[in-house]
């Protein structure tokens, strides 16, 4: 067991009853059996890197709950300056995205680092480097150039679904008015329905309200994540999808010799897990202090720990030493 958790496990033993010392107890061995099957990225980092002096790595990571903690205001969820520098600095040993549920825009309102790429709505809006044209028909493509000059391209799969998108937000606002902490974020290609606030009686009233917006949308999706409804449009693309073009653009598709890590928190990061099992080649990493199912092959307890997990590649890649 890695400090923080033996910290945070000697934290919860103190001045407890017996009843919920024995709570704990149960907690902790449901645990620590779970993370034998998912063991610490940050106790396994040497293994982990054993071998990849030679490969390609190429760094995936979720926003939300990976690189800033969860908050109730989705709009304050802000990283903090030594995250920043932290990120910035592994950005300019590895190619770097980030692959956010989040609108693009806003994921780079948070992050403000031009070292690195971003793909918003779960990777339904992507800016990343001029790929090869055989990649993808071009009809979902628009070339953009960054502050350094260097030419990129924005990939929107879901472009012609946009303005049935803003009726759908239009209704999601005007149904969900009279609930009390609810939250509606535009994504941009898909809306999120923030219930963190909403109290436990309102709950099966705004997710009947939801579901009423989709009667009128059918072909629309709902799906779930923390605190969170989402409502994405009907196309065939998800943060695994978002992953693979990413590697294409970077021209490691069909490499053998690349090494790509995701790390996320989510359900909606699970899609990038299931992809890197089944191809066996890489590392997926869920952040998450309560034991679940998950595709992932690695775990970090926290986002200190996903830090200092950066922090550890950072130093490899620099002075070829793991801590």
């Amino acid at each position: 067991m890695g400090l923080p958790r033996l910290i945070a496990k000697l934290s919860n033993l103190k001045s407890v009853s017996s009843s919920k010392f024995d709570e704990d107890t149960t907690k902790w061995h449901s645990y620590d059996a779970w993370i034998e099957k998912h063991p610490s990225a940050l106790e396994t980092f040497q293994k982990m890197m054993c071998g990849a002096e030679s490969k390609k790595i190429v760094l995936f990571l979720d926003y939300d709950g990976t690189l800033s903690p969860i908050v109730n205001d989705p709009d304050v969820a802000f990283m903090t300056d030594k995250m920043r520098a932290v990120l910035r600095d592994v950005g300019s040993c590895f190619p770097t995205s980030i692959i956010s549920g989040r609108s693009r825009e806003k994921v780079y309102e948070f992050v403000q680092l031009d070292n690195i790429y971003y793909a918003g709505s779960h990777g339904m809006d992507i800016m990343a480097p001029v790929q090869p044209s055989r990649i993808r028909e071009w009809k979902h493509h628009a070339t953009a150039v960054d502050k350094k000059g260097n030419k990129l391209v924005i990939y929107q799969p879901a472009n012609k679904y946009l303005p049935e998108i803003i009726q759908i937000q239009k209704s999601l606002k005007e149904k969900t008015a009279a609930v009390e902490g609810v939250k509606i974020e535009d994504n941009k290609f898909c809306m999120s329905v923030h219930f963190r606030n909403v109290s436990d009686e309102e709950l099966d009233t705004l997710e009947e309200k939801v579901k009423t917006v989709l009667e009128e949308h059918p072909h629309f999706q709902l799906t779930r994540g923390k605190k969170v409804l989402e409502i994405r449009p009907p196309i065939k693309w998800n943060k695994g999808h978002a992953l693979e073009y990413l590697l294409e653009s970077l021209g490691l598709a069909s490499c053998n010799e690349v090494l790509p890590i995701y790390i996320g928190d989510d359900t909606s990061d699970e899609d990038a897990f299931e992809l890197i099992n089944q191809k066996r080649q890489g590392y997926s990493i869920i952040v998450t202090s309560i034991p679940r199912e998950t595709w992932a092959s690695h775990s970090l307890y926290d986002t200190t720990e996903v830090m200092l997990f950066l922090e550890y590649l950072t130093k490899w890649k620099k002075i070829g030493l793991a801590p």
